[in-house]
């Protein structure tokens, strides 16, 4: 008899802990938390601190992040207006903002997640896709990222949540268009230089062939100057010897 009470005592002390213990919840200040009741929900709580409710299984809690969350689009090719194809890798940070509403049309993180990710790319292809590639490299990208946004808020006002920004890391175009790009631009870059290559090699054979008939001017030139002094030696030289003997025949005359 006393050890059955013994353990009936135990057994009602162990209940009577677990339904004290379930009475209690603690909301962490991060954190948004919905009391449910049968799966309906009874009451939100947005304070910090301890918080008391019916015992399980007649109420439990269901604990939300209320920072902001960051939802990450897979990498996916995008038309743009000039028919160009990109390769856009996009990210959306968003937040909840009423938790009752979130919780009746989403549940939880993971299904907004879900439900979120296609509108985060349907949008992202209907703006860049207005957009020429020029553009969305451009300084209007921050424009198109908030019309993007915008957009998102739009489509998902009845979830409880609110798109708070998005950003697009790369838009880039696919590899085969880069490589093909880059052949291009190497083929462009070798017709250039050699288009420089042939400009100098005509340019240096007009520099060498005007220094040739500057030099055959200057040569020619200076072969006549020396002609016409050479010339105007000889003639003084005649003159002084002619001088020079008349002087000697005029001196002999007189001796």
């Amino acid at each position: 008899m006393t050890r059955t009470f013994t353990i009936a005592a135990a057994v009602t002390a162990a209940v009577v802990a677990i339904i004290g213990f379930s009475s209690f919840y603690t909301v962490h200040q991060t954190q948004l938390a919905l009391v449910l009741q049968v799966g309906e929900p009874r009451e939100v709580v947005s304070t910090p601190g301890l918080h008391v409710k019916l015992p399980w299984p007649f109420q439990n809690v269901l604990y939300l992040d209320k920072r902001v969350l960051v939802l990450d689009l897979p990498a996916e090719e995008v038309i743009a207006q000039d028919r160009k194809r990109l390769v856009v890798d996009a990210y959306a940070r968003w937040r909840i903002t009423d938790p009752l509403r979130f919780y009746q049309s989403l549940t939880d993180e993971d299904v907004a997640n879900v439900r979120l990710q296609p509108i985060l790319g349907s949008n992202v292809r209907r703006i860049l896709g207005s957009q020429t590639f020029a553009a969305v490299l451009s300084g209007e990208r921050a424009k198109l990222m908030v019309d993007i946004r915008n957009g998102m808020n739009a489509e998902a006002k009845g979830f409880g949540i609110q798109v708070v920004d998005v950003r697009i890391r790369h838009a880039d175009l696919p590899q085969q268009n880069s490589d093909a790009i880059y052949r291009r631009m190497t083929q462009e870059r070798v017709r250039e230089a050699n288009e420089y290559r042939a400009q100098g090699e005509q340019i240096s054979q007009e520099i060498r062939s005007k220094a040739d008939r500057d030099a055959t001017v200057i040569v020619a030139e200076a072969t006549r100057q020396a002609e016409i002094t050479r010339g105007q030696g000889d003639a003084e030289k005649k003159i002084i010897s002619a001088e020079t003997l008349k002087e000697i025949l005029h001196q002999t005359k007189i001796l």
